[in-house]
């Protein structure tokens, strides 16, 4: 007899590891940071809606909200820690107005984290309608960040180059995505998991295919090593955009 549970325990811990490998990622763009003790034109967006994003799921997975979700809880949990030490670092190193935005962001964002607890605690009952509100508000926030590469991929497109597009970043996504799709598929059936980490797998995988498209073009990855640190810096932020797909993805 076929051990489900056995199994799913075991995929959602490979969907851990890799949503911790992504969660590790911004790390060179910290140090970079620190040591030049500015944020230059790096933006504290990404991690600010990762954050909130982490939070959500936390909640979503607590068993009062969703029943069986501990390898949800965890990989999340560790997330919302990674994400407010990046905060915080970027806080220290950000201009007088960056510093403002960011206080402004998290009392924004701890109000509507108080509002859904308090909302799914007290008019809610029962863990059908508190797994149903409240993971359909974790499934916008994982599609938003799941969908943000579009934008890269148009990129690609219109040049006809993947230079800008990461292609281990690209395939971390996708494997992310899959994980957590076959987590949600196995028994306990999860389908607020399914929903959002199916399309970051689908996202995933046509970034790949895009990759594979226009990666062997002529002069693809010939550069100007005068622009290599603008090169650097544009790879960053897209790896900043696409935590996500970190923990966006994993979910």
């Amino acid at each position: 007899m076929v051990n489900y549970s056995l199994i799913r325990n075991a995929v959602g811990i490979i969907g851990n590891i890799i949503s911790f490998g992504l969660l590790l990622s911004p790390v060179p763009t910290f140090y970079k940071i620190i040591k030049k003790k500015s944020v230059e034109e790096f933006k504290s967006d990404p991690y600010l809606a990762t954050l909130l994003n982490c939070a959500c799921w936390v909640f979503y997975g607590m068993p009062f909200v969703h029943p069986n979700s501990t390898l949800v809880v965890t990989i999340n949990s560790v997330g919302f820690v990674f994400e407010i030490g990046y905060i915080t670092i970027f806080y220290i190193y950000a201009t007088n107005k960056g510093r403002k935005k960011i206080r402004i962001v998290l009392l924004i964002e701890i109000i509507f984290f108080v509002v859904v607890v308090l909302i799914t605690m007290f008019a809610l009952h029962g863990t059908t309608q508190r797994s149903l509100v409240v993971g359909i508000i974790c499934d916008i926030f994982n599609i938003m960040m799941y969908t943000s590469p579009l934008t890269i991929m148009r990129k690609v497109i219109k040049t006809k180059s993947v230079k800008y597009m990461p292609f281990w970043l690209s395939l971390m996504n996708f494997l992310n995505g899959l994980s957590w799709t076959a987590y949600a598929i196995l028994p306990p059936f999860d389908i607020y998991v399914l929903i959002s980490n199916g399309i970051g797998a689908i996202s995933g995988l046509f970034q790949l295919i895009l990759y594979a498209c226009y990666y062997f073009r002529k002069g693809e990855n010939i550069e100007d090593d005068t622009k290599n640190d603008d090169l650097e810096m544009k790879r960053t932020i897209i790896r900043e955009i696409s935590i996500s797909n970190g923990i966006g993805e994993a979910k």
